[in-house]
């Protein structure tokens, strides 16, 4: 048969489905009839964006209207649950003016529903607008034929929520989000003003209002709150022991002195800090929810890494990422080898800006040569790359690796790098990855002790995700919040439409010696 007789015979099918259809419309009822013979002035004038999911549905539903009362208040029930998401239910719904125009209403409801799934499911805002580079793995789900199916089984409450992700990190930081929308109907915290230093043991007139703020985000009990407020502005050991506590769940030296870096994550409302875990549920809602068991994941936001395997975190480093100026990107790219005693082949730009200037004299005191125009730094004590590099595949030079300068590790702001990611105690991370098979842990105990540049196989790919999350669940159950180091926040809030005015983050500005590399 010819493209012209197959053209022929999907027309004339098409046809045939078509008047068979409209001869099962006649046999309905008249509001089904109705909906049916004015569906394409309806859908003709709906956002074009929901004309192609809004008739997969119909399709589906044999072009029947499928609101009734009862699912109607499924999806009022449904929709009631957005403040957990940090979404506002009235930015999809507003079941009022739907009651107020049957006529249209059956399809507008489609579209305030398919909008809300499409949210929970994929995020408002495509990452790609708001970062500069991001390739992650994107949820994606066929709306149109989970919500027939939803509407079928009669269970739309249940579909809606798990659309959203579930897992243990978005479930938390959604109940963080209620949590911190409760302390603002209570009145949230008080001002805390900025000044100089309060350091431990000594009194201070901002003491009161401190005690408030870590008795509401529940560094400091009601009790004990209560109790030290009676001591006036004494800052004692009691109160030193919650502010240490605030301290580790912002990044910040746990030293109890309320200096710069302390007084602006203080500064933030409780309404800031609920919008800030609100930007980071929408992160979240962007990602594929089906994950490794065993994978890499960076927060380049906090500078820690945490290695999960069979499911399970079981391993966790500080790390050094890029700068503001070099941020690390959000990628998720696997790798499968490592490099024990790597040379450091220096990018161009470093090489420009950083290197060559410094004449040949620094050169030869690095251990650094030229070779057809490239700057490369021999394997060594005080290579940049260390004693171990974990190559990523495709991921734009990027990749983890060793560091000499181990002093960075100790300090709050990591975010020092020129894009790579610097692992804390990275041979004895390497080892643990090597450790399924004696073999190869056995290779690359023996490059070690030879100080011979050597590739080992992992023998599987682990996925390794960088991510950018200013505000999750630390291992404590506690919301932690991490300053907005790259600017990111202020990029999603301006998409969608939120007013946030966050504490911009302290840089100590500490200078670490061989503090150099990718």
């Amino acid at each position: 048969m010819n493209r012209r007789q197959l053209g022929l015979g999907a027309a004339a099918t098409a046809m045939t489905v078509a008047a068979a259809t409209a001869a099962q419309a006649q046999t309905r009822a008249p509001g089904a009839v109705a909906f049916y013979d004015s569906f394409n002035d309806q859908l003709a004038r709906l956002p074009a964006a929901y004309q192609g999911d809004v008739r997969a549905f119909y399709e589906r539903t044999g072009w029947l209207p499928v609101w009734s009362a009862e699912r109607l208040r499924a999806l009022q029930a449904a929709a009631a649950r957005a403040e957990r998401h940090g979404l506002a239910q009235t930015d999809f719904f507003d079941f009022a003016a739907l009651a107020a125009d049957p006529a249209t209403a059956e399809m507008r409801t489609t579209v305030a529903a398919l909008g809300y799934a499409r949210v929970l499911s994929e995020g408002r805002v495509r990452p790609e607008t708001v970062e500069d580079l991001w390739e992650m793995q994107k949820n994606r789900i066929d709306l149109p034929a989970g919500l027939s199916d939803a509407v079928t089984r009669n269970v739309l409450v249940d579909w809606f929520e798990a659309l959203a992700p579930t897992d243990i990190g978005y479930s938390n930081l959604s109940a963080g989000y209620v949590r911190y929308r409760r302390l603002i109907k209570d009145g949230g915290w008080p001002l805390f003003s900025d000044g100089p230093t309060i350091e431990p043991d000594t009194s201070d007139p901002r003491i009161l209002p401190l005690i408030r703020r870590l008795v509401a985000e529940g560094d400091l009990s009601a009790a004990d709150g209560a109790r030290l407020s009676l001591m006036g502005g004494l800052y004692g050991p009691e109160l030193q022991t919650a502010v240490r506590s605030f301290q580790t769940r912002h990044g910040l030296a746990a030293d109890a002195r309320i200096g710069a870096g302390t007084q602006r994550s203080l500064s933030a409302s409780a309404e800031d800090r609920a919008r800030q875990i609100a930007l980071n549920l929408e992160r979240r809602r962007w990602l594929k929810r089906e994950l490794s068991p065993e994978r890499i994941e960076v927060n380049t936001a906090a500078a820690i890494m945490v290695y999960w395997k069979d499911g399970k975190p079981v391993h966790s480093n500080r790390v050094v990422c890029g700068s503001p100026t070099n941020q690390t990107p959000s990628l998720e790219k696997p790798f499968a080898s490592v490099v024990a005693n790597p040379p450091w082949y220096v990018p161009a730009s470093i090489a420009r800006n950083e290197i060559l200037p410094r004449g040949p004299a620094y050169l030869a005191a690095n251990d650094m040569y030229m070779s057809n125009g490239t700057v490369i730094q021999r394997a060594g004590p005080t290579a940049a790359l260390g004693y171990v590099k974990f190559e990523l595949r495709d991921s734009y030079a990027i990749f983890l690796h060793d560091t000499p300068a181990k002093g960075a590790f100790n300090l709050s702001m990591r975010q020092r790098s020129h894009g790579c990611v610097r692992v804390q105690g990275a041979v004895e991370f390497a080892r643990l990855l090597l450790s399924p098979d004696p073999e190869k842990l056995t290779e690359f105990d023996a490059a070690q002790d030879s100080r011979e540049t050597q590739r080992i196989q992992t023998g599987r790919e682990i996925s390794v995700r960088l991510l950018y999350w200013t505000a999750f669940v630390d291992g404590q159950g506690r919301v932690a919040f991490r300053e907005d180091v790259y600017g990111r926040d202020n990029r999603l809030a301006e998409a969608l439409g939120i007013a946030v005015s966050l504490p911009r983050p302290v840089n100590d500005g500490a200078r670490v010696a061989n503090d150099v590399g990718p």
